[in-house]
Parts: structure tokens; sequence; C-alpha cells
């Protein structure tokens, strides 16, 4: 409708960005506005945080780093123990994500 009711070549261009967005990213565009979630993980308030509690005793064998690391004291749980993320906390900083060096951590 812009394109086609402006009256200078300045507003006929002005929604290209915005239209080529859309036509090769049109499933993220969909992912945020209707799952709520986003696929790349760029947008802090849509991607949540949490740890997988085989992996992390398993391999981990609950060593406790993303728990040291945590700026907002969100990850509870003692050394050999499994560890969980108060969501309520955590501030989605990725921080654990980037500390943990057994992939326990998962990123939705």
């Amino acid at each position: 409708m812009v394109v086609e009711s402006s009256l200078c070549a300045l507003g006929g261009s002005a929604p290209n960005p915005v239209l080529t967005t859309l036509k090769y990213f049109r499933e993220e565009y969909e992912a945020h506005v209707r799952e709520k979630k986003c696929p790349a993980h760029a947008c802090r308030k849509l991607i949540t945080y949490s740890i997988d509690p085989e992996i992390c005793l398993s391999h981990g064998h609950g060593c406790h780093v993303c728990a040291k690391n945590c700026p907002d004291k969100a990850i509870v749980g003692e050394t050999k123990q499994v560890h969980t993320i108060d969501r309520a906390k955590c501030n989605k900083c990725g921080i654990c994500y980037d500390v943990c060096k057994f992939d326990a951590i998962n990123v939705e």
C-alpha cells in the first residue's frame, strides 16, 4: 500500500527492507509473532535456558561452574548434584551456556 500510494521515490522505497526480510525470513517473523520464540536465539525476552539433568550429572558431575558464574544467582544446586535454573531470577545473559563445558545448558 505504501509503495503504490507514495508520491515520491523515497516513500516508494521506504518499505523495501521490511518487504525483503519478510520475503526471505517469513518463518522467523511467524515464529516470533505466533509462537513467541526466536529461532536465532537473538531476542533475550523470547529465549529460555534450562539444564539437562542427565548431562549435568553424567558428564559434568554437577560441577557447579554455571552456578558460580551466574550473576543473578539464578542457578541452584549443590556440587555433585543436578542444578536447575530459576527462570524468575534469570536475566537470560547466556553466561551459563558459555561456561558449561559439557553442553548441559539448553537454549529454547
